[in-house]
């Protein structure tokens, strides 16, 4: 039986944990739980799963996973504030399922090179880069040609940038494919999210930035790809439920027999388009901030944070947010 602490289990992708934990009782034990302010749903987790060792808030989460026995942390955390804990897990020696881009996007240098070093392993919890990480094991490193990352286009896929000005908060909100928490969903309406998740996957999987390409596919089915020297493309489906990638994070080199609706293929439409970069440069400021360097693309990450915290208090127009960003490019 592994031992898990869930970090952010109150929010979208640790409720989703808890979920795929439910289903196997006999192989995961839940040995420790955080939330940023939800107290009451963290003490009604912490009552039904039999465990004392929860913390409440922002504040030393990292010493709360230093003084935790685990085997397996799942970092569900939204921000930078789940970079401490990461790199305490990984000074442990442990399984570390991230769902936490931001530790990757502003520390991923140190991240990978201390896991290397202490023996820690990262798996990624994101889809992208879960479908990615399974479809590399179709080959070795050298016969990777390039990363296809897939991106749903989010809610203003179709929209102009006339139309765009008027963006409010609860349109950038309303994502066509998935079930996320507030700050995922409006990166995923500026692509933002997308442009974190290169610089993710160049830290975690240790390619070059021009050796990843993103496509728009609308559907969220291929959920990334990766083409071999020989033009193979290997491509992972699914639907797009974030507990597949959980439960594969937990249980890897194993799959577990998940309950949860399959894909079917039957009078499903595939599609892919090129990113329109001119309503959404936020593609373009990822590979900036990685030629600049790691330091850039802390900043880059920083910079959306605020912004997008001032967008959601309805400071900032939607626009605003990608004019904020590059200012630190």
């Amino acid at each position: 039986m592994k031992k898990v602490l869930i970090l952010g289990s109150t929010g979208s992708v640790g409720k989703q944990s808890l979920e795929v934990i439910d289903q196997f009782p006999r192989l995961f034990k839940i040995v420790g739980l955080t939330a940023k302010q939800n107290k009451k749903l963290l003490n009604s987790q912490a009552k039904k799963y039999k465990t004392n060792n929860i913390h409440l808030g922002t504040e030393k989460i990292d010493e709360f996973v230093k003084k935790t026995d685990f085997d397996i942390v799942i970092n569900a955390l939204c921000g930078e504030i789940g970079i401490k804990p990461t790199l305490e897990a990984v000074y442990k020696g442990k399984i570390i399922a991230l769902a936490n881009k931001e530790t990757l996007v502003a520390s991923g240098k140190k991240i990978m090179r201390e896991a290397k070093k202490h023996k820690a392993k990262i798996r990624p919890v994101d889809s992208e880069h879960s479908a990615i990480w399974q479809c590399l094991q179709a080959g070795n490193k050298k016969e990777v040609s390039k990363i296809i990352l897939t991106c749903s286009g989010g809610p203003f896929r179709t929209w102009s940038k006339d139309k765009l000005k008027k963006a409010t908060i609860k349109n950038a909100l309303a994502h066509p494919n998935w079930s996320m928490g507030q700050k995922i969903s409006i990166d995923s309406a500026t692509l933002m999210n997308k442009a974190l998740e290169i610089i993710e996957a160049v830290r975690l999987f240790d390619v070059k930035p021009e050796q990843i390409e993103v496509v728009v596919h609308p559907e969220s089915i291929v959920h990334s790809a990766v083409e071999f020297i020989d033009g193979s493309v290997i491509a992972q489906m699914g639907t797009p439920d974030m507990r597949t990638c959980i439960a594969l994070a937990l249980s890897i080199p194993a799959r577990l027999p998940l309950s949860f609706k399959k894909l079917s293929l039957f009078d499903k439409k595939l599609t892919f388009e090129k990113v329109d970069k001119k309503r959404f440069p936020s593609i373009d400021f990822a590979y900036q901030a990685l030629k600049k360097g790691e330091k850039t693309c802390a900043k880059l990450n920083k910079a959306n944070e605020e912004a997008v915290e001032d967008f959601l208090l309805g400071k900032i127009s939607f626009l605003d947010i990608f004019k904020r960003v590059k200012k630190v490019l």
